[in-house]
């Protein structure tokens, strides 16, 4: 994965992917540890490095030193008429002013380029539907403020009001239009914040999530409007050299449990197929108080797969979680399985991200709820 040789094969709209695998593949560029700085245009981003307080509301905003950055929101709804859906809606930008000699156009002011991703799964009739967008982050088209949290790209946007946050996405008779309110503090994931993600100086990024977010709105589907309402989860992550080469994909757990807990984990696969020991997760305690997860501290099984006829990818389909600790015993079932994304317009990376369902027990007592589970590289290497 030699970004810097594959990008003079492709064109800049071609650098457009999904929140974990863009993370993994855009973020690695063949240098040698801690390294940050590009020889062609002396340009050096930050690396995501100890001893960082992230602060809130603050931190919300962009983070423009940083390489990578993304707003990710998943979430449970229920409309007035009874029909169930999950969602995802995310932005993320990816910083090119290591590279700005490379571009010939308008050099001094294309300094970011801007992607956004919305996926509806309709609960009831198992149809999933899928949009992307890519722009330049100059004039208004795409852009992320400082000072303040809004991110937008074209007429889709996030932003706060102080309290809220307000969702707004639509295309083609497909439409969200939603407020969330945060029922938890921030959940600050690794060490701080500091999200872990291979050996080495830097191969991490800041890493935090609000795991509880109280949701309401409106829904169009095909052009009917209803009343929505549910819960949703946050993430918000920047860093600028994360993971190494041997990792090729992510298999990532975001779970709301009926009793007011959450969790968190992921799963960082090598080339030879194992689990590479910088995976890990969050607890979440109904009071928000958390505990770090490393990889000793939990397990997940794989019960079945699925096979795509689209893609022809195997991907997990079915999974079994236990937490010794939290004596947590987790059953994890997809809402069906046909949510896979197809990207072959832009980077043309398959993965699966979609809603899920569990039960199970937890402390001798049964649980059930409700997550997203995304999982990359299982349709092959990411050919850029």
């Amino acid at each position: 994965m030699q970004l810097n040789r594959d990008l003079k094969r492709f064109s800049l709209a071609a650098l457009f992917c999904l929140p974990f695998f863009l993370i993994l593949t855009l973020s690695f560029d063949g240098r040698g540890e801690g390294e940050g700085e590009n020889l062609a245009s002396g340009f050096t981003y930050q690396l995501a490095l100890p001893g960082r307080k992230l602060s809130f509301p603050a931190d919300h905003a962009s983070h423009p030193d940083y390489k990578i950055e993304w707003w990710y929101y998943t979430g449970h709804l229920e409309a007035e008429s009874g029909k169930r859906y999950g969602y995802q809606v995310t932005f993320f930008r990816f910083g090119l002013r290591d590279r700005q000699k490379k571009i010939k156009d308008q050099p001094a002011l294309f300094t970011d380029l801007y992607m956004a991703h919305f996926a509806l799964s309709d609960l009831n009739q198992k149809k999933f539907f899928f949009r992307e967008r890519v722009n330049r982050g100059y004039g208004d088209k795409a852009g992320a403020a400082t000072d303040r949290y809004l991110v937008w790209n074209e007429d889709w946007k996030v932003e706060s009001d102080g309290k809220n946050h307000l969702i707004q996405v639509s295309d083609r008779g497909k439409s969200l239009r939603l407020r969330l309110v945060s029922l938890k503090a921030p959940v600050l994931h690794g060490q701080n914040g500091l999200s872990q993600k291979g050996e080495g100086e830097g191969r991490a990024s800041y890493y935090y999530s609000l795991t509880r977010m109280q949701t309401q709105g409106e829904i169009e589907v095909d052009g009917k409007k209803e009343k929505v309402q549910g819960l949703s989860w946050m993430d918000h992550e920047f860093g600028s050299n994360q993971l190494r080469e041997d990792q090729v994909g992510w298999d990532w757990f975001s779970i709301q449990l009926d009793n007011q807990t959450e969790l968190m984990l992921y799963l960082i696969r090598r080339k030879d197929g194992s689990s590479d020991p910088y995976s890990s997760g969050t607890w979440v305690n109904p009071d928000g108080t958390t505990k770090h997860l490393a990889l000793k501290d939990f397990r997940i099984e794989v019960v079945e797969r699925w096979k795509s006829s689209k893609s022809g990818a195997t991907y997990p389909m079915k999974w079994k979680v236990t937490i010794p600790a939290e004596e947590a015993e987790l059953e994890i079932v997809p809402a069906f399985p046909n949510q896979e994304l197809i990207t072959n317009r832009s980077t043309r990376v398959t993965y699966w991200e979609g809603a899920v369902r569990l039960t199970g027990t937890l402390r001798g007592k049964s649980i059930g709820g409700t997550g997203y589970v995304e999982m990359t590289g299982y349709a092959g290497k990411l050919n850029i």
